[in-house]
């Protein structure tokens, strides 16, 4: 049960921030998932490096770090494949 809810979470925020970083087309439904849970990944383990704490899993401030957390690393995709 877990899982979808990982998977369905994932695409949403992945889908979110790809329309942020207006990459929205040249993604698809697989990029969002695994950007997303990436992205979450990410957003979580930063958050804790600066020492804000973690957000619960699903709460809106988890949300907006996954989120944030997501357009970064398609910001950083992005970057890697220009060169």
């Amino acid at each position: 049960m877990y899982i979808i809810l990982w998977l369905i979470f994932g695409a949403l925020v992945g889908w979110i921030a790809s329309i942020l970083m207006n990459k929205n087309r040249s993604m698809g439904l697989l990029a969002n998932i695994i950007i997303g849970i990436l992205g979450s990944i990410l957003g979580m383990w930063l958050l804790g490096i600066f020492g804000l704490g973690q957000p619960n899993t699903f709460s809106f401030m988890g949300f907006v770090v996954s989120v944030g957390g997501a357009a970064l690393l398609i910001a950083i995709i992005t970057s890697l494949r220009r060169r």
